[in-house]
């Protein structure tokens, strides 16, 4: 198992890099876009999180910057039709945050964007990993600095029982008030907001 591969970046496609490992071995590992659109220039050292796959006797290296994206990567192969090929064109259109909150809140619509992924496939995934995505989903970092303290809100909800969507509308709309320093704050208005409402 090859499961990390540190070197320099010696050859950039638009799928793939070559990584120079100093040993006399150059890597071919497959990036998705999202990650591509990351690396550093031509020459520089760096490092990606592999997972190596074999399909029809020939074996591939897939490469990620931070280990959600490969933990989302081998997710996505464990759903029957959907092979290396598909799972690294579902994250070259979306970044694993996204794509991962995409399939928790069970949108087809969102999937079905992706290139070669129609509608029975998309709902074989939504069927299969919306409720093994939510780890990723809740640790979506965006440009919003409130996002770290919202996704641990969101985690602190479902723990109550709450379903993803359930809790991730329940935060934003929370975080739209303003005032809520803490993931515990926003925890405490959800909860308030839910006693005050119709029918409590």
């Amino acid at each position: 198992m090859i499961s990390r591969v540190r070197g320099r970046l010696v050859g950039l496609d638009v799928d793939r890099v070559e990584v120079d490992t100093g040993a006399g071995v150059v890597y071919e590992v497959h990036v998705p876009l999202t990650v591509f659109n990351r690396l550093p220039a031509q020459g520089a050292e760096l490092e990606l999180l592999t997972a190596y796959i074999v399909r029809d006797d020939t074996p591939s290296l897939y490469g990620f910057l931070e280990i959600r994206e490969r933990t989302l990567f081998l997710r996505l192969l464990t759903v029957q039709k959907v092979g290396p090929r598909l799972a690294l064109a579902m994250m070259s259109a979306y970044h694993a945050g996204r794509l991962a909150r995409a399939i928790a809140e069970q949108d087809a619509k969102v999937l079905i964007q992706v290139s070669g992924l129609g509608r029975k496939t998309a709902e074989r995934v939504i069927l299969e990993l919306s409720d093994k995505v939510r780890d990723i989903a809740v640790t979506e970092a965006g440009d919003d600095p409130d996002s770290g303290r919202a996704g641990e809100a969101v985690a602190a909800l479902i723990g109550l029982g709450y379903s993803f969507a359930e809790a991730d509308t329940a935060v934003r709309d929370a975080s739209g008030g303003g005032g809520a320093e803490t993931a515990e704050e926003l925890v405490r208005r959800v909860l308030a907001d839910r006693a005050s409402g119709p029918g409590s």
